[in-house]
C-alpha cells in the first residue's frame, strides 16, 4: 500500500541559495507527524513546495499515489492537500460560517448565472452548504458564533475556525504551520486535545511544523528535522528530541 505523502529528493533553490536540498519524508496514512528545525531551516520552504506556493527544482510529491509535483495551488487543493498558516489567515470581516463556507467550494457546483439570479438550484446548494458548514462548527464548538465575525473571535477560536475551514475542503492531509504560535500553555494543551480528535475524528493524516516542542513531543508519533535545507535526522519522537545533534542544533552548543 502506497503512502499517504511520499516526498522523494525534493528540492529549491533561490538564486544561488540551496533552500532546501534532497528532502525525503513518507507519512503513512492517519499519522500524526511533526517537521521541526532551528528558525531558517527550511520548514515553510518545505510547506510552499508541498502546497504549490513554490514548484521545487527537483524531486517528486506523490499524494495518496498521485503526483502532484509543480501542480498550482488550486489543483493541489482539490487533489487533497489543505494547510493552515503561521499567521491565521481567516476572513476576519466575514461571519464564521461564510469562512466554513469558504472551505467548501471544491464539492458544491453550481453556474455563475445560478448566483446572480438566485435559481432553485442555487438555493439548494447553498443551503446544503449552511448544513454542512454548521456541521463543522458543531464538531469545533463553533456553532454559537455562526453569525459573529471571524475578527472578533477570541485567538484560539480563531485557529479552530482556521482548521475547520482546512478540513471543509475534505482533504487527505492537513498541513499545520506552527499552530501553536502565539498561545499559552493552556490554549496549546486545548490546541493538542483538538488535533488529535481531528485525526481521530476525521481519520485524518496530518503534518505539522511547530516550535511549542512540548506539543511535538506531546502528540506526534514521528519527526523530521530540518536543519539550513538539510535532513539533519528522522525517526519516532523520543529518539529523535535525545538525538545529540537535534539538540545541538537548536541550542547551537
Amino acid at each position: 500500500m502506497s503512502a499517504m505523502l511520499e516526498v522523494k529528493n525534493l528540492g529549491i533553490s533561490f538564486g544561488g541559495l540551496r533552500a532546501v536540498n534532497e528532502f525525503n519524508l513518507t507519512i503513512e496514512k492517519g499519522m500524526l507527524y511533526g517537521l521541526i528545525g532551528p528558525n531558517g531551516a527550511g520548514k515553510t520552504t518545505v510547506f510552499n513546495l508541498l502546497t504549490g506556493v513554490y514548484k521545487p527544482s527537483e524531486g517528486v510529491v506523490m499524494l495518496d499515489g498521485e503526483n502532484i509535483t509543480g501542480k498550482s495551488t488550486i489543483e493541489i487543493n482539490k487533489a487533497g492537500v489543505a494547510r493552515t498558516f503561521q499567521n491565521i489567515r481567516l476572513f476576519k470581516q466575514l461571519p464564521v460560517l461564510d469562512n466554513v463556507k469558504a472551505g467548501l467550494h471544491n464539492e458544491m457546483k453550481y453556474s455563475m448565472l445560478s448566483s446572480i439570479f438566485h435559481t432553485p438550484a442555487y438555493r439548494k446548494v447553498e443551503k446544503e452548504m449552511d448544513e454542512k458548514a454548521m456541521e463543522l462548527l458543531k464538531v469545533f464548538g463553533l456553532d454559537g458564533f455562526a453569525d459573529v465575525a471571524a475578527a472578533n473571535l477570541p485567538y484560539g477560536e480563531q485557529r479552530k475556525l482556521e482548521i475547520a475551514r482546512a478540513l471543509a475542503t475534505n482533504p487527505k492531509i492537513l498541513l499545520l504551520d506552527e499552530p501553536a504560535a502565539g498561545m499559552n500553555p493552556n490554549e496549546t494543551q486545548a490546541l493538542m486535545d483538538m488535533i488529535c480528535f481531528v485525526r481521530d475524528h476525521f481519520d485524518m493524516t496530518i503534518l505539522l511544523i511547530e516550535h511549542d516542542m512540548r506539543l511535538v513531543s506531546g502528540i506526534c508519533e514521528e519527526l523530521t528535522v530540518l536543519n539550513f535545507g538539510e535532513t539533519l535526522c528522522k525517526g519516532k519522537t523520543a529518539e529523535v528530541l535525545s538525538d545529540p545533534r537535534v539538540i545541538t542544533a537548536y541550542l547551537g552548543n
